[in-house]
């Protein structure tokens, strides 16, 4: 029944039978599909804190607006379910416009702070390496990493970026990639490569990059394998566990257009 108002207030609205803003149309929806809603939410989030902040970053963004409002609060939903806080200074989330539809991407912060949460992980970050640091790395029986950032002078241009992470259990690993490496990865995985945080922050997406390699071969949580498989997905469908729907991601002409809202730099190492 909701979803059946919800999709008359779209109608109407396309029709131009009700002339009302995008953030209107937006809350008459969330209203609308309010109990199928609250039903998908983690107890820790309210249906009236979940619409707040839906409606803070659908009315921060006009690019926003103009995407499928379901595949909108599909993406706020998959930020619910993990806990994340969507496109916001501290980078746990994204909500990205994709052609017509709204792709979900996790943010390093939050990756980070998923790694965190699983009990297991005592220990993760990751840096970028210049040109003129002092930088070592030896794979093999007995891996081993050494870096010595350049404190004075001048640093030179960024090389590659690591991650590392420390389990409880005195474990360690750690993956490095070159910058040209995280570049080619970037262009051949990202859609939204020339529309999103790639633009505006490329060294936060380049050691997610490393992160996400990293955490391939870590001892991590459920929660923390829903968060990877779900990112870079475009849904239009509410669960109760958004993993378990399919993406739904079409393809389009991608344009390349330059996001203008800055984001601030945060301190990656969690310790």
């Amino acid at each position: 029944m909701a979803s059946e108002q919800a999709k008359g207030v779209l109608q109407a609205k396309a029709s131009g039978e009700v002339k009302i803003s995008p953030q209107k149309g937006m809350q008459q929806m969330l209203k609308a599909m309010e109990t199928e809603i609250a039903k998908a939410l983690p107890s820790m989030v309210s249906s009236e804190r979940f619409q707040r902040v839906a409606l803070t970053a659908f009315s921060s963004n006009p690019k926003l607006q103009t995407c499928d409002p379901k595949s909108f609060i599909a993406a706020m939903m998959q930020s619910a379910q993990l806990g994340l806080e969507p496109n916001t200074p501290i980078q746990q989330a994204y909500l990205i416009p994709y052609g017509n539809q709204v792709q979900f991407q996790v943010g390093y912060k939050g990756l980070l702070e998923l790694a965190q949460r699983s009990g297991k992980i005592k220990t993760i970050y990751a840096h970028e390496v210049h040109e003129n640091d002092e930088f070592d790395i030896d794979y093999g029986l007995n891996q081993a990493l050494k870096h010595k950032p350049l404190l004075k002078g001048d640093k030179g241009p960024v090389i590659g970026y690591y991650a590392v992470y420390h389990t409880l259990d005195e474990g360690y690993s750690f993956v490095f990639m070159t910058k040209d490496e995280v570049l080619e990865f970037a262009q051949a995985k990202s859609k939204t490569f020339k529309n999103g945080p790639w633009q505006t922050d490329f060294d936060a997406m380049a050691k997610k990059t490393v992160i996400k390699q990293l955490l391939k071969y870590a001892p991590i949580s459920i929660e923390l394998q829903k968060a990877i498989t779900t990112d870079n997905t475009v849904k239009t469908t509410i669960d109760k566990d958004m993993s378990d729907i399919p993406d739904e991601t079409q393809d389009y002409i991608d344009v390349e257009v330059q996001d203008e809202e800055s984001q601030n730099n945060i301190e990656l190492e969690i310790k």
